[in-house]
């Protein structure tokens, strides 16, 4: 058995060490907001946190993840009114909406990391996370929204 915590709760798996964390998450728990894009961490599709640091979880095996905190976009406000989830809104973000779980979550480490970031930093923090339909300009918007809201200003 593999044990670690799981948007807050004490989870375990018999799946086999090696499985990517990402079929644990969505098959065995139910939680769909990581998606399987590449299967090579290089699209962002599957981001989630991993003791508070973005991981592609397509490539981190479950059993890199025993003992760890992983949080999911399910996991990161219980009510999913997370600043960023409510700039997400706010801002129109989505188009297919594939990528945004994967993106939101890198944005989080983002703003937990450097509450006001430039756009300069939101692009370079953000890199590696793509988009298929190019809403980088409405997600470098709502990230600097998400920033407002977190600091009591306005965007």
């Amino acid at each position: 058995m593999i044990t670690f915590t799981l948007n807050g709760k004490q989870v375990s798996t018999k799946a086999e060490s090696d499985t990517p964390l990402l079929w644990v998450i969505r098959d065995e728990y139910g939680l769909t907001g990581a998606k399987f894009g590449c299967g090579i961490a290089m699209c962002g599709a599957c981001t989630v946190h991993m003791n508070g640091a973005p991981v592609r979880s397509c490539s981190v095996t479950v059993g890199a993840a025993k003992n760890s905190e992983v949080t999911t976009i399910e996991g990161l406000h219980a009510a999913g009114e997370h600043p960023l989830q409510l700039a997400w809104i706010t801002e129109q973000v989505p188009q297919c909406g594939y990528c945004q779980s994967g993106q939101i979550m890198q944005a989080a480490d983002l703003l937990n990391n450097n509450p006001n970031p430039s756009d300069e930093e939101i692009v370079e923090h953000m890199t590696g996370n793509l988009c298929r339909c190019m809403s980088y300009i409405r997600i470098k918007k709502a990230i600097r929204t998400a920033a407002a809201m977190n600091s009591g200003g306005e965007s």
